[in-house]
């Protein structure tokens, strides 16, 4: 039942996105309401639907947090993808930035529902991961990939913002924030990013000791996932120590987050310590 509930909010969240650019295409208000809504429905289907999968683990005989393997985790990704920006559009009144972060939710989705390699089924933990760090290692990594997410839509739009020359920009452009806005904004989405990821890597090393006797195996993930950490000290550091802005800090956000793609995704994929993430 909560699987299908969530092969359903796919849909609800590409109907969202198509509402926001139809509000970014034809510049009518009133579909960027219409597309918010739609995200605000969506995101309680999705909770209550991991909240339902929750139960129904316990009602197995299983009983775990569902975040076990890459089905859950990538079903939780959306749901934090979502709520932080969600967080960020009440904070801004501005709603162009759900263009660009509803389609990643979606295929986030789709990519966890309709994939034939990724099972949906509730499956009992492996033993490394019959731990109570489970929760706040996930919740941390998760939200920390989700702001990161953000930053990286951000600087999109900023790259996209750049084109916006003169009076002759089409509306799509003309309704993205200033460059200034955008850059600030960025910025905060790295900050709430790295802090989250930080903690997620130090979570994680503790759970490691506790579950295989060593802070850092250097495993695949655990390597990328430092890589991943570098990459976004040395985005706050060149604008911090450096002073850079604008399309360096946004290049390097995208460099950045590619890497989260890689840690999250092709890692799983590698042999290692985490390999059993994939199933």
């Amino acid at each position: 039942m909560n699987s299908l509930i969530l092969s359903y909010i796919t849909f609800v969240y590409f109907g969202a996105f198509f509402f926001y650019l139809l509000m970014m295409v034809m510049g009518k208000e009133v579909f960027g309401k219409i597309a918010t809504t739609i995200c605000v429905i969506g995101l309680a289907g999705h909770i209550f639907a991991i909240v339902l999968r929750w139960i129904q683990s316990y009602r197995l005989g299983i009983g775990h947090a569902p975040f076990s393997n890459l089905y859950e985790s990538l079903i939780f990704f959306s749901l934090t993808l979502i709520l932080l920006y969600l967080v960020v559009e009440w904070r801004t009144k501005n709603r162009t930035l759900g263009a660009f972060i509803t389609p990643l939710a979606s295929l986030a989705m789709a990519y966890a529902s309709f994939s034939p390699n990724i099972s949906s089924r509730i499956q009992p933990l492996v033993p490394a991961l019959k731990s109570n760090w489970l929760i706040t290692h996930v919740i941390t990594c998760f939200f920390g990939y989700a702001a990161l997410g953000l930053s990286f839509g951000l600087s999109i739009m900023y790259l996209l913002k750049r084109l916006d020359h003169d009076d002759k920009a089409g509306i799509f452009l003309r309704l993205i924030p200033g460059k200034a806005i955008l850059d600030d904004l960025n910025y905060q989405m790295v900050v709430i990013g790295f802090l989250m990821l930080t903690l997620g890597i130090i979570t994680g090393s503790v759970w490691a000791h506790s579950a295989w006797g060593s802070y850092w195996s250097w495993d695949p993930k655990e390597t990328w996932s430092l890589i991943t950490w570098l990459i976004y000290a040395a985005v706050l550091h060149s604008r911090l120590v450096r002073g850079w802005r604008g399309r360096k800090i946004a290049i390097l956000c995208i460099v950045g987050f590619a890497c989260v793609l890689f840690t999250y995704f092709g890692v799983n994929y590698l042999a290692g310590l985490h390999s059993y993430a994939k199933s």
